[in-house]
């Protein structure tokens, strides 16, 4: 087990050496002073929203399903839809988390505006919700909570905590511009599990035991007060979405792997977790391919590498990630899993932009990978109209799906046809 002090102590041989992390209101939120900070709107009419909404003519959804514009939001990336339904929040690649609001429930949000705009957000890309309405926002080396985030997120000055301190989440040497975009969720057990994408390509060998012990390319978790930090998953190369079986409680994600070596290898990754401290290769293999020399570099003494349920096309970006709970979609899709494929930036061929789907068997399996929605890739050209990047379900069970290219977060509704 490491704890948020054992990082620290880490990170302290190079704090002198590190910039200082931005200046931001953090002392007078914590205080409950208030600042002078003001909101950015959104406009969620003209021509940026027609322009999105003639993408929606090249999405392919199943029978009975109908896609729409839900929002417009800049950069959207990973959501957290609040428990009782007020509001969905997106964080970003950037230095902001979006509030995005449906006032009147016509599934159409009518306002996008900057949550917390006085506080100098860095990667909040990973905001999530405890199931008593705690909202946390893992940033690239920061963890922030906000009680009540959902009842107060339209005052420019709102309650926040640190749940880890900047610069105690990885030590600020191993900061990087590359695979910082975490995710997080509250599992069954009541704690907040972390994914910490380790910044290279294949990391180099002298960083491996480093990165195993702080758990960077892995999925931590801790308390939801910042102690008893452990290594829950091993061996993980970059994973930007997960979730829990709301059945049996296991961890399922997704993996990104190694670039450059070819079209077609390694494949992606949708993983299933059965216990703590289970190891799933990487940086020795990236879905049963070799990717480091387990001559020349052994793995650890006693280590067996789970593998994948399911292998998936390779560069295509498997993200965001959830298990369908709701009940309005047909009963084929309840309790599987959905996730968004962010598309290929390095294949001669472009793939992926799209929503895949997996059903579970009576062992708790996937059944294998299908096409939910797709057609933000323009397949004659190569270009994107969009790239998914995650998963969300309103409380009707209608899917949200967040796309950081088009600037935008789509609906996916089940509207079967009257006969």
């Amino acid at each position: 087990m490491t704890t948020t002090r054992t990082v620290a102590a880490l990170a302290a041989t190079t704090l002198l050496s590190t910039p200082a992390f931005a200046q931001d209101n953090m002392d007078k939120l914590t205080a409950m002073q208030r600042t002078d900070a003001t909101f950015t709107h959104v406009a969620q009419d003209g021509e940026r929203a027609d322009a999105l909404r003639a993408i929606l003519e090249h999405v392919n959804v199943p029978d009975g399903f109908e896609v729409s514009l839900y929002a417009v939001v800049p950069d959207a990336r990973s959501m957290a839809v609040a428990p009782q339904g007020t509001v969905v929040f997106a964080g970003t690649r950037k230095d902001k988390v979006w509030s995005i609001v449906d006032r009147d429930r016509n599934r159409v949000a009518d306002d996008v505006f900057d949550f917390a705009p006085s506080i100098a957000f860095d990667i909040p890309n990973g905001p999530c919700f405890s199931p008593d309405g705690f909202m946390y926002v893992a940033e690239r080396n920061r963890v922030l909570q906000f009680p009540a985030a959902e009842f107060f997120f339209e005052s420019p000055d709102i309650a926040v905590g640190e749940v880890v301190a900047q610069g105690e989440l990885i030590p600020p040497e191993e900061e990087s511009f590359n695979h910082s975009a975490r995710v997080c969720r509250v599992g069954p057990d009541g704690m907040l599990y972390i994914s910490l994408g380790q910044p290279h390509n294949v990391q180099p060998p002298e960083k491996v035991e480093i990165y195993d012990e702080l758990g960077i390319g892995g999925i931590i978790r801790i308390n939801t007060d910042g102690t008893g930090r452990e290594v829950y998953t091993r061996g993980v190369r970059n994973s930007v979405g997960h979730d829990f079986n709301p059945v049996t409680g296991e961890l399922w994600w997704t993996d990104n792997q190694v670039d450059g070596m070819g079209d077609d290898i390694p494949p992606g990754e949708l993983n299933r977790q059965t216990e703590a401290g289970q190891h799933f290769g990487f940086p020795w293999t990236n879905s049963r391919v070799e990717i480091m020399s387990e001559a020349e570099h052994p793995r650890p003494e006693g280590v067996t590498f789970v593998e994948p349920q399911l292998e998936l096309t390779a560069h295509a970006a498997d993200l965001g990630m959830s298990f369908y709970r709701g009940d309005s979609f047909p009963d084929e899709y309840k309790g599987g899993i959905f996730w968004a494929q962010h598309g290929s930036w390095n294949r001669t061929e472009p793939v992926g932009a799209r929503v895949m789907f997996t059903a579970l068997d009576e062992d708790g399996n996937a059944t294998g990978a299908e096409v939910f929605a797709d057609g933000w890739l323009n397949e004659a050209t190569g270009e994107y109209r969009g790239r998914p990047m995650d998963v969300a379900f309103l409380p009707d069970g209608s899917m949200l799906v967040s796309d950081d290219f088009a600037g935008a977060i789509w609906r996916i509704a089940y509207e079967p046809q009257e006969e």
